[in-house]
């Protein structure tokens, strides 16, 4: 088969498969489109275990589906999230625009979708797609998942008890029925919306699935990850970054999160499986990726730090050569021109996202494109915390291969949210910061590793860990990552990098200011609606319900 597609960016064909192109070759039908994104996944997959130089947790989790598709296709190396918080990210994602470009779209909490923004989604299905979705696009927000039309192409009447898949799983076999039955009941709920997404599809036009399940995402039944995927947390002794406390506590959290990266895994494989029975599989672009890093961890979510923003990315092109790795930085907000111009479709006016279809067609590994030496990362308002005054914790921050530049812009601000009752004389209780977000620091999702922090603050061992965590920061954070993977030790400061930083600093500001970032160019995002207060989300577990999480 001839796979040809017009790429309007780099205004060349692409042709593979060995077959030589000519221009009287008719072109082959358009690629359908699998997109696999799940919330709050970082840079963890069985497939990275490789490329890890140092212990890691990559080296535990098993992710064989995923694994599958780096190995026939391409591994990103460097793979950023444009902001390491869900609307903020997803709104850059859709639109294939920096995500401060993209009005209330830029915050999390009290973001509006602006429909006169470009979704490729809907783009796509305006150039002959079919499209569908299940569970979240784009959310918290309203209207929710707006950039995929709303909930017209939500395919879930199968069920979706996967979304929640490790408290659903354990109250299976609670109820008396084995782990791999409990197992098979979520999976065949993924089986059965994607059979009708597919019974749906009119003739054989090409389709767009997007599957974005919530189950990555806190809170997770504790002791699932042992229970359910048998992930001992013993395991993962020395494999956890610095900055991260290595105790029995903080790895039985970290093996819950990699027990829902194994169940986002298995999900994969069930549409893998299906496009194989369908034989549709060799006419699929596949990409499969996360939204930014982990949640409730230190350095982790709604952090500028590697662990914060770092994501997996992998993709199988149809033609494509496997087992490759790319050594590119890029950005999810790349995937939009990617997908277009895989279709064959005009990207609009106003992207900053670039095309991957020459690293993904391309035979070599390594880097591909010079000129990707770098991304931008940000954030602005993620939660607000009911005690403050509603405002933004504002950073930007430019990533090299080297180096990790922050600009803090209101360094008096606290980083994750005030601390509300953690004194010297009080803290929130051990449940409360478990399964309440909002008891202090609300910037960091609730969690067990949250609530030793707290409990543990004042032992000289664990204090710096408390204060890397939730202390304010300086204006400026620098990191030699040759030196300093982990990114815990600021040279901001230190007069041998003042040529570097300045560099950095310069860069990042001219980009911004061309971008037309408000954060540079205005005080838009000190105001209304920006700084609007909103009603907090009440305590509790996550329930199966239209864009969960935060």
């Amino acid at each position: 088969m001839i796979w040809r597609w017009t790429a309007p960016v780099l205004g060349v064909t692409l042709a593979v498969c060995g077959v030589r192109a000519g221009a009287q070759e008719p072109a082959a039908p358009r690629p359908n489109i699998l997109f696999c994104f799940a919330d709050d996944w970082g840079r963890y997959a069985g497939a990275y275990a490789r490329l890890d130089r140092r212990p890691s947790p990559s080296q535990v989790v098993q992710t064989p589906h995923i694994d599958r598709i780096a190995r026939e296709g391409v591994l990103f190396r460097s793979a950023f999230a444009p902001a390491p918080s869900c609307t903020p990210c997803r709104s850059s994602l859709v639109s294939g625009r920096y995500f401060f470009n993209c009005g209330r779209g830029a915050i999390l909490q009290g973001a509006q979708w602006d429909s006169s923004i470009p979704a490729w989604p809907l783009l796509l299905q305006k150039s002959g797609y079919h499209i569908g979705k299940f569970t979240k696009v784009w959310s918290p927000g309203t209207p929710a998942d707006a950039p995929y039309g709303g909930q017209r192409h939500a395919y879930e009447k199968a069920g979706r008890g996967y979304n929640n898949f490790s408290e659903n799983a354990t109250a299976l076999v609670r109820s008396g029925v084995t782990v791999e039955t409990a197992r098979t009941r979520l999976l065949n709920e993924v089986k059965g919306n994607f059979d009708a997404f597919l019974a749906a599809r009119p003739g054989k036009e090409p389709f767009c699935f997007w599957f974005g399940p919530t189950l990555v995402h806190r809170k997770w039944e504790k002791g699932s990850g042992q229970a359910l995927w048998g992930i001992d947390p013993d395991r993962l002794k020395g494999k956890l970054p610095r900055f991260l406390p290595d105790v029995p506590e903080v790895r039985a959290d970290f093996a819950d999160y990699l027990g829902e990266i194994q169940a986002w895994d298995a999900g994969v494989g069930v549409l893998l499986k299906k496009l194989e029975e369908a034989g549709e599989l060799n006419n699929t672009l596949i990409v499969v990726s996360g939204d930014h890093g982990a949640p409730g961890f230190p350095g982790g979510k709604c952090n500028l730090y590697d662990f914060g923003t770092g994501v997996s990315l992998v993709a199988r092109m149809p033609g494509g050569k496997g087992g490759r790795v790319v050594d590119d930085l890029v950005s999810l907000m790349d995937l939009g021109p990617t997908f277009l111009e895989a279709a064959g479709a005009a990207l609009p006016a106003g992207m900053h996202g670039r095309s991957l279809l020459a690293q993904l067609s391309s035979r070599r590994s390594g880097r591909i494109d010079p000129s990707r030496d770098a991304v931008i990362t940000g954030r602005e308002r993620h939660v607000a915390d009911a005690r403050e005054d509603f405002r933004p914790y504002p950073q930007r921050a430019l990533r090299t291969e080297r180096f990790l530049y922050v600009r803090n812009f209101k360094p008096e601000r606290w980083p994750l949210g005030s601390p509300k009752g953690v004194t010297d004389t009080s803290e929130p209780t051990q449940d409360a910061l478990e399964n309440n977000t909002y008891a202090a620091f609300a910037d960091m999702d609730s969690s067990p590793t949250k609530a030793w922090l707290v409990a543990n603050r004042k032992d000289p061992k664990w204090a710096w860990h408390y204060r890397y965590s939730f202390d304010r920061r300086p204006e400026e954070e620098l990191f030699d990552l040759k030196k300093d993977p982990d990114q815990i030790r600021n040279v901001a400061a230190e007069p041998e990098y003042s040529e570097r930083k300045k560099e950095l600093a310069e860069r990042l500001m001219r980009t911004l200011r061309e971008a037309g970032d408000p954060r540079v160019t205005s005080d838009r995002f000190e105001q209304s609606p920006f700084t609007d207060p909103n009603t907090p989300a009440p305590a509790g577990p996550r329930r199966i319900r239209p864009g969960a999480g935060q």
